[in-house]
């Protein structure tokens, strides 16, 4: 089994392709993120080609090392035509169709012959919101079935959102993995977690807060336990933001968005989050007050240690003067991931 250190479940939207193409050349190489196309809510199959371009075009300029490319918005109605619109950018780029259990068998057997025309291999997301479902095992073996041996199969086996009140995430996982491994020889296996918590104004009334990372503690939980897959898994995470936010716009303009937001930064055990404003006469101080105070912890990895330091340096040590290098949303979501994608990796063995 082979494959890439780290798989983020990244929407495909500008702020994850702007910070994805932004990190340092060795860290981008470690890295085959799962793209995921936003819901693209009663748009007519005709007009699909179009829309899908509008996100996909950057996914494929920034990813001459590969990934998965996911449609899990799509409707009834548009199933057909976004398997087309996606099936070029897999076999004249360098992205993996995607299926799994619970797709309609239609876009099933597409993602499998686009697999089988541009010979990259198919992701199987398997998601597991909740307890592990034994029905979904015979779903990937008839997937698999009808794939064939000739196409690579790399299985994504997806948690969802794995926070502190799911102490059993770990044992669902090895229930999921158990069931699911020995279906195939796999290519690649990765267990998906969320990871930044939705940040609201009651968990940030006094600026900041604190929350631990469940998923990566569910990942060495399943690594530790001896498994003869265990060592070859894959670690994969949602960014910094929780795995609901792929279906919503992260920035919907200071106007109709709430006045508050947050910078993120990610240590070895927690996600830290601190609060931001998106406008009022305070905003350049709190913002540039936010960045000091994770710029000042004793875990900051220091400005040369990515592009996301880097810039949190900036906006820490700018002018109250001007809101130049201040940002918005959509700047503190790419911070978010330039520093997070850059430590992950690091982190991980061979990083």
């Amino acid at each position: 089994m082979s494959g890439p250190l780290y798989i983020p479940v990244l929407p495909a939207r500008q702020h994850a392709t702007g910070a994805f193409g932004r990190l340092w050349p060795d860290v981008r190489a470690a890295i085959r993120p799962l793209w995921n196309l936003p819901p693209l809510p009663g748009a007519a199959p005709q007009t699909l080609t179009t829309a899908v371009g509008k996100y996909v075009d950057p996914v494929s300029a920034v990813s001459r090392h590969g990934g998965w490319i996911d449609a899990p918005f799509g409707e009834d109605a548009q199933i057909a035509a976004l398997a087309e619109a996606l099936s070029a950018y897999c076999e004249w780029g360098r992205l993996r169709p995607v299926t799994g259990p619970g797709r309609t068998g239609f876009q099933q057997m597409a993602a499998v012959e686009t697999a089988r025309r541009c010979r990259r291999g198919l992701g199987v997301r398997v998601r597991v919101p909740g307890e592990w479902d034994g029905r979904h095992r015979e779903d990937v073996r008839g997937l698999l079935s009808r794939t064939g041996p000739e196409v690579p199969v790399d299985l994504l086996l997806d948690m969802g959102a794995v926070l502190d009140d799911r102490p059993d995430a770990g044992k669902e996982a090895l229930r999921a993995l158990d069931a699911l491994m020995p279906l195939a020889v796999w290519r690649s296996a990765t267990l998906l977690g969320g990871a930044f918590p939705r940040a609201t104004a009651e968990m940030l009334e006094r600026g900041s807060c604190e929350r631990s990372r469940a998923e990566w503690r569910m990942w060495h939980e399943v690594r530790a336990t001896g498994r003869a897959y265990a060592p070859l898994l894959r670690y994969g995470d949602y960014g910094v933001q929780p795995p609901s936010a792929l279906g919503q716009d992260p920035a919907p303009g200071r106007k109709g968005g709430p006045p508050w937001s947050v910078l993120r930064y990610t240590t070895a055990s927690s996600y830290l989050l601190f609060k931001t404003l998106t406008r009022g006469p305070d905003r350049i101080a709190v913002n540039r007050g936010a960045a000091r105070r994770i710029t000042r912890l004793p875990e900051f990895r220091g400005a040369g240690a990515g592009e996301g330091e880097a810039w949190l340096s900036d906006c820490a040590n700018g002018p109250l003067s001007t809101g130049e290098g201040v940002g918005g949303p959509r700047e503190w979501l790419r911070a978010g991931n330039l520093q997070h994608m850059t430590y992950v990796v690091r982190s991980l063995p061979g990083g």
